[in-house]
């Protein structure tokens, strides 16, 4: 009989006590006792739970030695033993889901926590999302691993990545040129940068995890899940520049029902007047960069996308014609989006939907012309590059907007976005590459198009038509304060589609 007053420092040393240096049969009697002493009616079970998940990371001695063949496979062994004691504590106390999603809460690692700790920790925590623990609690935990990658993603600015005195001429050439194997890309890219390492390690256990879903027949569920997440947790951050690439390698892994769901699912978004306008701008710019970038993405997909956002402007064109337009520019800032982002899929998609016969029957059919040449004057209003690259498909200018599946940096991860992702230097355009003066025009895929210049600390009010211009600059789905560029404004007839360019004339070579 173990009672709690006399046996503290015996409970105290079991409680606090490592598994990872126990032999395989020790650690099996160790965890036996756990189990069962959880199962005492209101004495242990929230200091058993504890236990085991304190076990979720290897002491910090055992830091310099856990990669090693030998210790993989104890560390594989121990997670197997720690899942099992906690479905068995899961079935015999019904209580205990409840319990440990609050320990596991409370026992996040930290954003200055080591990356060993961090990847540990999440490794053996995506383990239990599966069979009926991942019912009981599979969404917490993604929930909670979600919210650690966007934590350390907003921590990495585009000064880190952008370093000059490490990636002098990194830019100049395109980011797939670079190798993959070669440790120039993290160094490069990012210097050292302690969240941006960390962030490279756990997508790395996330995408892990995402795979053995779908090898397992468990995406779909898992993907629910994910959808929830992005649209509560990510969306909105201000340029987020690689926690969202778990949403584009989940939708790689099924293309015909992940792919298509999340595209229709983002579309839905932008096009519902009940959502909040930061949410639909953010919506329609993601929507835009992953038609364009996911090579996954049939052309047919595509074309529905664009097909309705073609009539959303149309639609919000005509309704400006009845009630006779503002032309601030600041009152049609969705609309300007969606301009820019039908203009960015074009770019780099023009000519594979080409190809098609039915799909470019249906693109000539949009009324592009009657959009771009509104009052509205969305050619004027829209970033100079994707006006440029609109109308004459060609290598744009660096974009200074948000494009939030624009070309991924983490070497570590890389391996599972960049079999998926359409790099610029591989779309072909409708024009070739017969000019000599091509080069004047910079890389679509430079991280620089990303880079912000407005301050993040400034208070935002939503309510202010000042401060809602301000945020939407600073999320760089539209200009930034000078809503016209220079091209536009020393123009007194404006830009205009050239009949020479449009989709119906400019067939593929």
């Amino acid at each position: 009989m173990i009672d709690i007053t006399y046996h503290h420092a015996l409970l105290n040393n079991i409680f606090t006590m490592p598994i990872w240096y126990l032999r395989h049969d020790t650690r099996d009697a160790l965890l036996d006792l756990i189990t069962r002493l959880a199962a005492v009616a209101d004495q242990f079970l929230k200091e058993c739970l504890q236990m085991l998940v304190n076990n979720f990371t290897s002491p910090g001695s055992l830091g310099a030695f856990i990669d090693q063949p030998r210790w993989l496979a104890r560390k594989k062994e121990i997670y197997s033993q720690l899942h099992g004691s906690l479905r068995m504590i899961s079935d015999t106390v019904p209580l205990a889901p409840r319990m440990l999603k609050d320990i596991i809460d409370r026992s996040m690692p930290k954003l200055f926590d080591n990356k060993a700790k961090m990847v540990s920790f999440v490794e053996c925590m995506l383990g239990l999302d599966n069979d009926r623990m991942g019912d009981l609690i599979g969404a917490l935990l993604l929930a909670k691993v979600m919210d650690l990658l966007t934590e350390l993603d907003v921590n990495i600015s585009w000064e880190d990545v952008l370093q000059e005195e490490h990636n002098k001429g990194i830019f100049d050439m395109e980011i797939e040129d670079l190798d993959e194997d070669d440790d120039s890309l993290g160094k490069a890219c990012f210097g050292g940068n302690a969240c941006a390492e960390k962030l490279d390690g756990l997508m790395v256990v996330v995408c892990e995890h995402l795979k053995s879903c779908a090898e397992h027949g468990r995406l779909s569920k898992e993907f629910d899940i994910l959808k929830t997440i992005f649209r509560a947790s990510v969306l909105r951050v201000h340029k987020s520049k690689f926690a969202q690439f778990i949403m584009f390698y989940a939708c790689s892994l099924d293309p015909e029902i992940c792919g298509l769901e999340f595209a229709l699912f983002l579309t839905d978004i932008f096009t519902k007047k009940e959502e909040d306008p930061i949410s639909r701008m953010s919506a329609v710019s993601y929507v835009g960069s992953y038609l364009s970038r996911a090579r996954f993405i049939s052309a047919d997909t595509v074309v529905g996308v664009l097909k309705r956002l073609v009539d959303w402007c149309v639609d919000y064109c005509d309704f400006q014609n009845k009630i006779g337009m503002s032309t601030k520019p600041i009152n049609h800032q969705i609309f300007y989006s969606s301009c820019q982002t039908i203009m960015y899929i074009l770019c780099f998609r023009l000519r594979s939907i080409m190809e098609y016969p039915n799909l470019k029957s249906q693109l000539f059919n949009m009324p592009f012309g009657y959009i771009l040449t509104h009052p509205l004057e969305p050619l004027k209003v829209c970033l100079p590059p994707i006006v440029k690259e609109f109308l004459r498909q060609a290598k744009a200018a660096r974009l200074d907007m948000f494009f939030p599946f624009d070309p991924y940096l983490l070497k570590e991860s890389d391996r599972y976005m960049r079999p998926n992702f359409e790099f610029w230097s591989m779309v072909k355009t409708t024009y070739g590459n017969h000019n000599g003066d091509d080069d004047e025009f910079a890389d679509l895929d430079a991280p620089e198009m990303n880079v912000g210049s407005l301050d993040d600390q400034v208070e935002i009010d939503f309510n202010s038509d000042d401060d809602l211009e301000y945020s939407m600059n600073k999320m760089s789905i539209t200009p930034h304060r000078t809503f016209y560029h220079p091209m536009a404004m020393n123009s007194d007839a404006g830009l205009s589609m050239p009949a020479k360019i449009r989709p119906s004339v400019s067939p593929p070579l």
